[in-house]
């Protein structure tokens, strides 16, 4: 599915410009601001996740997300402050749909969506958001000067974590054996993993016409 889920080498109109120091620095800045509004929404949607769980398996590895966006809500305030933002300004910057998209849809997935499937089609899109992260940190550091502690929320997200995979297929394997052999039918862990790509995609694009 991660194949079938991978986006195109072009589907992601800002990347290329962050990767060669043309995007600027106010685009930067906003890609902050909608971030935080990201990060405390798939925080709470975790959360969500991990209680509709709790007596069941993945309830322990949706808490762990939610810790994960705990720790990058507290990296990402370095970056905020290179692009000049301070945390009040990072506050009041205004939501921007398309960026948004991405948390409303989780959000849904929380109440409604399989655990199951969830699971998976993440595992999918994590893939698609490190790689993303990883050309963003190395390109802060190329083209915008930005200090280590400034490149620590992409960092985050673009350091391999080897046992990420065999984590979620724990979750679903223990799941299986705890509904008797029911899960998510392959048709909902697609749509929630093109569901969660294409939102993926919004964000970066919506961003990416604040460039042109």
């Amino acid at each position: 599915m991660r194949e079938e889920l991978t986006p195109g080498a072009h589907d992601n109109r800002l990347i290329g410009r962050i990767a060669d120091g043309s995007a600027p620095l106010r685009v930067l800045g906003e890609l902050a601001a909608q971030q935080r509004r990201i990060i405390t929404s798939d925080r709470r949607s975790f959360l969500a996740l991990a209680t509709r769980c709790a007596d069941a398996p993945g309830g322990g590895y949706f808490a762990e997300l939610a810790a994960g966006e705990s720790e990058a809500l507290g990296l990402l305030t370095p970056f905020a402050a290179a692009c000049g933002l301070s945390d009040a300004a990072l506050r009041a910057r205004p939501p921007l749909p398309g960026c948004q998209a991405y948390p409303a849809y989780l959000a849904w997935l929380a109440l409604n969506g399989d655990p199951v499937g969830v699971v998976l089609a993440l595992t999918a899109n994590f893939a698609a958001w490190g790689a993303y992260c990883g050309a963003t940190a190395q390109a802060l550091r190329d083209h915008y000067g930005f200090a280590a502690e400034a490149c620590a929320f992409f960092d985050f997200f673009a350091t391999p974590d080897p046992d990420a995979d065999a984590r979620a297929v724990a979750v679903v394997e223990q799941w299986q054996a705890h509904a008797g052999g029911g899960a998510a039918g392959a048709m909902d862990v697609l749509e929630y993993g093109r569901m969660l790509q294409g939102y993926e995609l919004m964000f970066w694009n919506t961003l990416a016409d604040l460039v042109e």
